[in-house]
């Protein structure tokens, strides 16, 4: 079974880290991804701080990640510095992206068109988000105003997002499909949830200790509740690949040994439905 790509997430805003706003973009994209096949390997929050996000995407250059992903910090603003700080960690210019250019303005003259500003057509702060990486593409943003940018890196693709998440959420499900579907060609993912009736996970502690290795395909994650908080507590299983049936058939060993070990314990257990389902 071929080897699931793997990502890093890097969620860039003070916002962020002092609180104002919670990160919904890392949940989401970690969600989509592994529903792709994909292998999320890290998940950061970073400041606004140009050389500690160039530090970052370097360093994930260096770890030989496959697509690194950065929401926020595409804005008009002095502090939307995310584009500069990945020319940085790539080591190439900033270059004025004419394509990127035009679809800025026509955003914004048809926002003021539809009356929702004031003015339409560009400004050197506006302009300032067509400012991209050497050697970049834009992806269309149905939402907002920003593009997304996608850069190949030797092996690797950087994509930057908008970190508003309606914007994150329409370039993901719009202009880069294209990207997804060649990426993550064949991608899939099965995920399944076991309850048990029990609410000390110390107490499984002695089927997870023999199961979880004996199944190395697989993810196998118990999650824990403060004692007596509830009467249950649930086991994730999930396992990414290209092939359906051999995806299937690596959960279904690994549930077959959860649930005897469980039975073995004295403890009740129930498959418990995805939430779609």
């Amino acid at each position: 079974m071929a080897e699931p790509v793997s990502v890093e997430i890097f969620i860039i805003g003070n916002e962020i880290l002092n609180g104002e706003i919670q990160d919904t973009n890392t949940h989401w994209l970690c969600r989509e991804i592994t529903l792709l096949g994909g292998l999320v390997v890290r998940g950061t929050v970073l400041g606004d701080d140009l050389d500690i996000v160039a530090e970052a995407l370097q360093a994930a250059l260096t770890r030989g990640t496959r697509v690194i992903v950065t929401a926020g910090g595409l804005g008009p603003t002095a502090d939307d510095l995310t584009l500069a700080a990945v020319a940085k960690g790539a080591g190439v210019p900033l270059r004025l992206h004419e394509q990127a250019r035009q679809m800025i303005r026509q955003s914004y003259d048809d926002l003021h068109a539809r009356g929702i500003l004031e003015i339409g057509g560009l400004t050197p702060a506006r302009e300032k988000m067509a400012w991209l990486p050497q050697g970049a593409r834009t992806l269309v943003n149905p939402v907002g105003t920003a593009p997304g940018v996608l850069l190949q890196v030797g092996e690797t693709t950087i994509i930057s997002l908008p970190g508003v998440p309606p914007e994150l959420k329409g370039i993901f499900a719009s202009s880069m499909q294209p990207f997804l579907l060649e990426t993550f060609e064949g991608g899939l993912s099965a995920l399944h949830t076991l309850t048990v009736c029990c609410n000390d996970e110390s107490l499984l502690e002695p089927v997870l200790s023999r199961v979880v290795p004996a199944h190395p395909g697989v993810y196998i994650k118990s999650l824990a509740t403060r004692p007596g908080e509830m009467a249950e507590l649930d086991i994730f299983v999930t396992a990414t690949g290209s092939d359906q049936v051999a995806v299937q058939s690596l959960i279904d060993a690994a549930l077959k040994d959860l649930k005897a070990g469980i039975t073995t314990l004295g403890f009740a257990h129930r498959d418990k439905p995805l939430p779609n389902e």
